[in-house]
């Protein structure tokens, strides 16, 4: 998939948004996958899988975006290995617990100030749920955990959010403050 193709991608995902359900295979022809998208206001962030002939798990990566002038504008990316079966579910027993972040990025929005100090930052974190968990809260968001687990979150602030797993019942499973280390959970009793 070259540049041109990630935009276009992109831009269709934040006009329509992800299709329903959450593609989980690769279409022929094409080696790339979008696994999630989180807007904010006047961010946000998409993540494709990308996979390769012969790699059995592949790499992920998020593209920030800030909406300027009624526009989408894209900011920059981050990626990472993908976790081993990155299309197969867990459950919690598996995982360690309900949420688990593997990758985080970060991109300046202001970059044509004139002076070096007040950037402001766009951040994005990739989480895999648990199969327990249907939807994550981040605020007064409410995100649908697709049927591959991965979930992506963006936010402008300054400090990260809190996202919490919920059960398909609303209750909440697991809580994760994007601002920390993430903590193995604790086991229960």
């Amino acid at each position: 998939m070259n540049d041109h193709e990630v935009h276009e991608e992109c831009m269709r995902l934040l006009r329509d948004g992800l299709p329903v359900p959450a593609p989980d295979a690769f279409e022929e022809g094409r080696d790339f996958l979008p696994l999630g998208l989180d807007m904010d206001g006047d961010v946000a962030v998409v993540t494709f899988l990308y996979q390769w002939a012969g790699d059995a798990s592949g790499f992920i990566e998020g593209w920030t975006f800030h909406r300027r002038d009624g526009e989408w504008r894209e900011l920059g990316g981050a990626g990472g290995s993908a976790p081993a079966e990155p299309l197969a579910r867990r459950s919690s027993g598996e995982m360690g617990r309900h949420l688990l972040k593997y990758g985080s990025g970060r991109t300046v929005r202001n970059s044509n100030r004139l002076l070096p100090w007040g950037a402001k930052w766009v951040n994005e974190a990739r989480l895999r749920a648990s199969a327990e968990v249907a939807r994550v809260r981040v605020g007064n968001r409410i995100l649908d955990v697709p049927g591959h687990g991965h979930v992506v979150v963006v936010w402008a602030a300054r400090r990260g959010p809190v996202v919490e797993a919920l059960a398909a019942d609303g209750s909440v499973l697991d809580a994760m403050d994007l601002d920390r280390p993430a903590v193995p959970a604790r086991p229960q009793a």
